[in-house]
């Protein structure tokens, strides 16, 4: 015992961060392998259906727990405490509006992906302003960079998530949609432990001094903004493909997407870290590249090693993963893979120019990411064709982003220089 508290001295709250975020990730990938081996390819893309509708989602979550984190770091005293009551006051009414819209909505939905009850929707509908809280609740730890207790928040949420739904699909005999929603909402109620909301009031009307209030503003407004155009783009083509093609060829192509995603849900992990440490570095006049170019060689030497693997061993990993019945997908697999590496890397850029206020990067991000969903709108003869578009589409965002990170890094050198 003596011998691990030593360890566990040595270790930071980033570096333990990043152990729980891969055990996160990892948990993740067994929830959806699970599902994927105890429905079978058209029960599983229900079950594929609702977690990507929490990712779309998440654009909104992502807002607030970025908003919180930067501001966490700006902020102080009575403006410090006047922000947090309002993003939690702000979390439930968009939580609530966004719930009940779900809600009414969800026998359209139904029809709308091919569903096979309404009720699915329903049950979702209700988490949805819990899981804003969690949201806020996260940026709260993430920009005061308490990455243990957040690092317990993504743990809680993501464990009693895998167990209750499994449990519920094990002894319970309802549609698996309507279990797996029920397993989503319970798991939203884990992930407020740890809570920060002590002293909290829901009730609050102070407001920000005019200035900050413009900038909480101004951030808020384009990181939505963003997180929304990422979150499509990233979620876009399993709900495409989910309405173009069949159960089946769906409930394939979700296999294909949870499997090319790794480096996704990795990059993540490293947006965490970056944003605090970039604003922090910003607002006490220090170098601020270092910190983007070391992120940026982690996701690429991660990237680059799981392309070449899924390129190497697609049936080996394929087969491990779902089993014998989804290896159709194994010629694209390393294909979908690079194209999420491409659009993992230029994400870590994307968020180091919101980090610095840098906007007009971000909006052309948003505009040549949304061109994956013309494209495949346009071209989706197969599925070949859907993976070959996004490659394209990707492939042009990080080049955009790399011109414009070194105009900037010339122009500034100049200014030193002259």
């Amino acid at each position: 015992m003596t011998a691990i508290r030593l360890m566990l001295r040595k270790v930071s709250q980033e570096q333990l961060f990043m152990l729980s975020v891969l055990i996160v990730n990892g948990g993740n990938y067994l929830y959806n392998l699970l599902l994927g081996r105890f429905l079978g390819p058209e029960a599983f893309s229900e079950a594929a259906l609702l977690i990507t509708l929490l990712l779309v989602l998440s654009f909104l979550g992502m807002t607030f727990q970025l908003a919180v984190a930067k501001f966490a770091v700006l902020f102080t005293g009575n403006e410090w405490r006047k922000f947090k009551n309002n993003s939690y006051k702000q979390s439930a009414i968009i939580g609530t509006i966004v719930g009940l819209i779900i809600i009414i909505l969800s026998s359209k939905l139904q029809v709308l992906f091919n569903a096979q009850s309404q009720w699915m929707f329903i049950i979702f509908g209700i988490g949805i302003p819990i899981y804003f809280f969690m949201s806020v609740n996260r940026g709260t730890y993430q920009g005061n960079q308490e990455f243990n207790r957040l690092s317990i928040t993504y743990q809680t949420e993501m464990w009693s998530r895998l167990l209750i739904t499994m449990l519920l699909l094990i002894l319970l005999d309802f549609e698996p949609g309507i279990l797996v929603a029920t397993g989503i909402l319970i798991s939203f109620l884990f992930g407020l432990y740890p809570s920060d909301m002590q002293g909290v009031s829901l009730n609050t009307s102070e407001k920000l001094s005019p200035e900050n209030a413009k900038k909480v503003s101004q951030f808020v407004v384009l990181t939505a903004c963003y997180e929304l155009t990422q979150i499509i783009i990233n979620n876009s083509d399993i709900l495409m493909v989910k309405h173009y093609f069949d159960a089946l060829d769906a409930g394939l192509y979700a296999s294909l997407a949870l499997i090319g995603r790794v480096v996704y849900f990795v990059a993540w992990m490293f947006v965490m870290l970056l944003l605090p440490a970039v604003v922090q570095k910003q607002k006490d006049g220090e170098p601020t590249a270092p910190i983007l170019f070391k992120y940026v060689t982690y996701i690429g030497l991660l990237s680059a090693a799981i392309v070449i693997s899924c390129y190497i061993f697609p049936d080996l990993i394929i087969t491990l993963m779902f089993g014998q019945s989804y290896l159709s997908m194994a010629d694209l697999l390393w294909q979908y893979a690079l194209a999420t590496s491409l659009f993992a890397v230029s994400n870590i850029f994307a968020y180091y120019f919101l980090s610095l206020d840098h906007y007009v990067p971000v909006i052309i991000s948003g505009i040549l990411g949304l061109s994956q969903i013309v494209l495949v709108a346009l071209f989706h003869e197969n599925l070949a064709t859907v993976v070959h578009m996004q490659i394209i589409a990707m492939s042009t965002l990080l080049v955009v982003q790399i011109i414009y990170f070194l105009n900037k890094e010339l122009t500034k050198n100049n200014r030193l220089t002259d």
